[in-house]
């Protein structure tokens, strides 16, 4: 059970955590006069829609756990706890993009993100993630052990101590790489300016967005007369709904309105300048803010893919490399990797990316089926989606004398050592994924459905295919008789010798 979450359980709503949230963070004045808060950030529009866009982009996107494959390559590791954690729910009371989200904003608002890991310390595997309040969290070092400890407030006012192990913490930039920098602390004058602006505009339309005036009386006026004489003109006058309103003056008097200064008309302008303000404190391209005066139709793909790589991915690599070093053990960190799926964000346009994927293709790079699984395509089931392909007239310049000269025999040889190849891959992929029974069934299918494969890459050069193939079967399943999911890498290492030796390839 959750340490915090068990103390907290009958003291905690939902009442007190928002009256703490507006009542306990002390404003941080700015040189405006405007008190700056986490909170009162978060109310102007740029700064939360930019907040808001960060935290978005890494809720959206999958944090999977991987399994890592010899000699290399990964798969999904969807039999682990840890994986639907990451993927689908961290906790009981959450789904993955809410618990990401949530770390994220505060990442981007206070430069830290906090979640309390709870251990099931039987099997030693985190077992949910809860978030944890970046402004109700100090961390310091035990005196004795020099280890980092962390310190929550929780929503009583009572302190709870935390070791290192049970929180999850990531981050931002920060000079010492433990604490990160308090974002909207450092950005509180351009916050403040913003704020201010937006509140002129507020009043000054509130006003009917017209300047104020003078009323003169030919006759001296008591301070109370004075008085009555303000507040009935305001209220009658003042404010967008009582616009165009006919006054009536009375007793000789006259209203002389006062001229507004330029730069105060320009306040819209100023507002304008508040949001590359925060593009730039956020490092986010102003076209997400909605400024799009430097974006056009021919960049904005580009600027969007700019945005990706240059403002998401150092936020990317923190998640991956915080949850890497606190949520696996370093008995399964040579095993294991975390990782986002952002190859969606990267996408440009159909043809661009469909001349990205013909370049790799005819260079060996990709095959059908990684082509298809970038485009979220299920395989193609025929063995051969998984082949590489390379253009037969691309040679290098020395041996262009030498095209068409190759004897049959080697380009036999060629097939069956393509062959062995993906066979030893899969081997090793399957031994790594199954259980005994589980992987002695899946051999025995596999060989079953081996030689029709064989059969198509050797076909162009043999009159045999069959009898061929069915000699390699042979020699596989002799190499590998006591092959065993703990004995596959051992075995496979004399794997290609000892098909050399059976007179396979001559």
């Amino acid at each position: 059970m959750s340490l915090v979450r068990n103390l907290m359980e009958k003291r905690y709503d939902l009442a007190t955590a928002s009256r703490q949230f507006e009542e306990g963070i002390f404003g941080r004045p700015s040189a405006t006069g405007v008190s700056v808060t986490h909170n009162s950030a978060m109310t102007f529009s740029a700064w939360f829609d930019g907040v808001r866009i960060i935290a978005e982009t890494v809720g959206k996107l999958p944090l999977i756990e991987y399994r890592r494959l010899q000699p290399r390559g990964k798969e999904r590791a969807t039999n682990r706890k840890l994986y639907h954690l990451l993927h689908d729910e961290p906790n009981p009371e959450m789904n993955a993009i809410s618990f990401k989200e949530s770390m994220q904003g505060q990442a981007v608002n206070w430069g830290n993100a906090f979640a309390e890991i709870e251990w099931d310390l039987d099997v030693g595997m985190p077992v949910a993630l809860w978030p944890l309040r970046s402004d109700s969290m100090k961390v310091g070092r035990d005196e004795k052990t020099k280890e980092l400890i962390y310190l929550y407030t929780l929503p009583d006012g009572s302190p709870v101590r935390l070791p290192s192990f049970r929180v999850w913490h990531m981050p931002g930039f920060g000079y010492d790489g433990l604490i990160g920098y308090d974002t909207v602390f450092l950005a509180r004058e351009s916050i403040g300016m913003a704020l201010a602006v937006q509140e002129y505009g507020a009043r000054f339309f509130g006003n009917g967005a017209n300047p104020g005036g003078v009323i003169t009386h030919p006759n001296k006026l008591t301070n109370e007369a004075r008085e009555n004489l303000r507040r009935i003109w305001n209220e009658m006058h003042q404010g967008l709904k009582n616009q165009h309103r006919i006054a009536v003056l009375e007793q000789g008097m006259e209203y002389h309105q006062v001229g507004i200064a330029p730069d105060n008309a320009q306040f819209m302008e100023t507002s304008k300048g508040g949001v590359t303000e925060v593009a730039r404190w956020l490092h986010i391209q102003p076209h997400k803010l909605g400024d799009l005066e430097r974006a056009t139709f021919s960049n904005i793909e580009e600027q969007n893919i700019d945005f990706v790589v240059d403002s998401m991915l150092p936020w990317f690599v923190r998640w991956e490399q915080t949850c890497m070093r606190k949520l696996l053990l370093p008995s399964e960190k040579p095993f294991f990797l975390i990782e986002f799926l952002i190859d969606a964000q990267l996408r440009g346009a159909s043809d661009k990316r469909a001349a990205f994927y013909k370049e790799l293709f005819y260079l060996g790079s990709l095959s059908p089926n990684d082509i298809r699984e970038k485009e979220n395509m299920n395989p193609i089931v025929d063995p051969g989606g998984d082949d590489y392909y390379i253009q037969a007239n691309m040679l290098p310049m020395k041996l262009a004398g030498q095209q068409g000269q190759q004897s049959a025999g080697a380009q036999l040889d060629e097939a069956l050592k393509k062959v062995a190849g993906r066979e030893k891959q899969n081997i090793l992929r399957a031994a790594g994924k199954y259980d005994q029974d589980s992987f002695s069934k899946w051999l025995a299918d596999y060989y079953r459905d081996l030689p029709e494969y064989i059969e198509r890459q050797v076909e162009p050069f043999t009159a045999d295919p069959e009898s061929l193939a069915r000699d390699y079967i042979g020699h596989s399943l002799k190499a590998l008789k006591e092959i065993t999911p703990a004995t596959a890498p051992h075995l496979l290492e004399n794997w290609e010798r000892k098909r050399s030796a059976s007179g396979i390839w001559r």
